[in-house]
């Protein structure tokens, strides 16, 4: 399998309902594994099929060291509230404070086509329900308190805390499109 690369906002995949998987194969063995190794490399919690380019219902998820590969997940329970800081390995850089569910119940397939329900609370519980929104073609974006979207930089400040800076969603769509654009043009080049 070719190396495969996270997929970046605006990309019309991102905005795709995934398509269910019917049966796991040995391929799509190889692509659970390759998917969990680029949420590691990324330094990500979960990843879904789209953010690969691949619009199927596919997730890995680990907060725990405990990696969870999970086919045509379907969120069965929700209760709760929390709120807390995403971002998206779809739109690097770009943080906002989301609200969600605190704990949910997923059902779905394993990476061995057998059926599993789980489920947690806390930061499982933001993840799990982050990466289902990727599956029907909805981003963090659409759910965040735009009052507190901010780029987060690697550099740090003279205390070692990341620097932010506050940004508007148009903004932060603006750059992320301009960006497109660029990688566009260096590819026909």
């Amino acid at each position: 399998m070719s190396r495969m690369q996270i997929v970046k906002y605006p990309a019309v995949v991102l905005r795709k309902k995934a398509v269910t998987v019917d049966r796991v194969t040995p391929e799509l063995q190889e692509f659970f594994a390759n998917m969990a190794e680029l949420m590691y490399e990324s330094r990500g919690v979960g990843l879904a099929a789209p953010q690969v380019g691949i619009s199927l219902r596919i997730i890995v998820v680990d907060t725990d060291d405990k990696l969870q590969t999970i086919i045509n997940p379907k969120i069965t329970h929700a209760e709760g509230s929390q709120t807390g800081v995403e971002g998206c390995l779809s739109l690097p850089g770009l943080h906002g404070d989301v609200t969600c569910a605190e704990t949910v119940t997923v059902r779905g397939l394993n990476r061995f086509g057998k059926k599993i329900t789980l489920s947690g609370d806390g930061l499982w519980a933001r993840a799990i329900q982050h990466e289902v929104d990727h599956l029907d073609g909805r981003l963090f974006i659409d759910r965040v308190d735009t009052s507190t979207l901010r780029w987060v930089t690697e550099q740090t400040d003279e205390n070692g805390e990341s620097i932010e800076r506050p940004t508007t969603l148009a903004d932060a769509k603006t750059v992320f499109e301009r960006q497109a654009e660029i990688e566009k043009e260096k590819i026909s080049v």
